[in-house]
């Protein structure tokens, strides 16, 4: 009869997670990117450029086949995204002991409000109703709101490391493009209050505004290489 004997073994894995916050990036630009091209080609919208003509708002982008299966096939996936990648910034500022509890609390409580809310506005997106109207707009405002307080709170305490870890010049870019939608909506309200037509200008702020938050999460990307951020995960027996 053979006896077996189990040695005692551990083991070690880590994740570099940057690439989430690359994909937080990129993947939605795409998506909307993409759903812009089809309902410009299906004549739902005009072809031009959003930045610079103001000739439909991202929604727009998203309200009808088959622009809206490039939206809704990306923003969701996003929402997820989104809600893990805040998780991980408090993972990430607490390795580097650059937050406290009760502020690491208030990027979960801002961004994981945000990914809610984008869920929400994708979910009603389209529809026109008096009470799915309402939806649609309360996801837009609180996905904005949400996820640019969770991004200045974020860019922040990253401005605030300590100067050994080479992190602070990214903290001024984070709060540059942070900074810049609140500007922008500020922009947006005189803007209303002063031109007879300001739907093209409104559109505009909101593309420019979306891809400041976008353009965000790539110089996230930066600092969490640049300070190898590692998660890790241990088993033994």
């Amino acid at each position: 009869m053979k006896t077996h004997v189990f040695k005692h073994m551990e083991y070690h894995s880590a994740m570099r997670p940057a690439p989430i916050a690359l994909f937080a990036a990129l993947v939605p630009t795409i998506g909307v990117a993409a759903a812009f091209v089809l309902s410009a080609q299906t004549g739902y919208i005009h072809s031009c450029n959003p930045f610079l003509d103001g000739c439909a708002s991202i929604s727009a982008t998203g309200r009808q086949m088959p622009g809206a299966m490039a939206f809704r096939a990306v923003q969701l996936p996003h929402a997820a995204v989104l809600a893990a990648l805040w998780l991980l910034s408090v993972a990430w500022l607490r390795s580097i002991d650059a937050i406290s509890p009760s502020t690491a609390r208030w990027v979960l409580i801002c961004g994981i409000t945000g990914a809610v809310a984008l869920v929400i506005y994708v979910t009603f997106l389209g529809t026109k109703t008096p009470i799915y109207s309402f939806m649609r707009r309360f996801g837009i405002y609180f996905y904005f709101l949400g996820t640019a307080l969770a991004q200045v709170i974020v860019a922040f305490r990253v401005r605030a490391t300590r100067p050994e870890l080479g992190l602070s010049g990214l903290g001024r870019v984070l709060l540059l493009f942070s900074g810049l939608p609140f500007l922008l909506g500020i922009a947006n309200l005189v803007f209303k209050a002063v031109l007879d037509d300001p739907d093209a200008t409104e559109n505009r702020i909101e593309w420019l505004a979306a891809l400041s938050m976008q353009a965000y999460f790539v110089v996230l990307y930066v600092a969490w290489r640049r300070s190898e951020f590692r998660l890790s995960a241990q088993s033994g027996r």
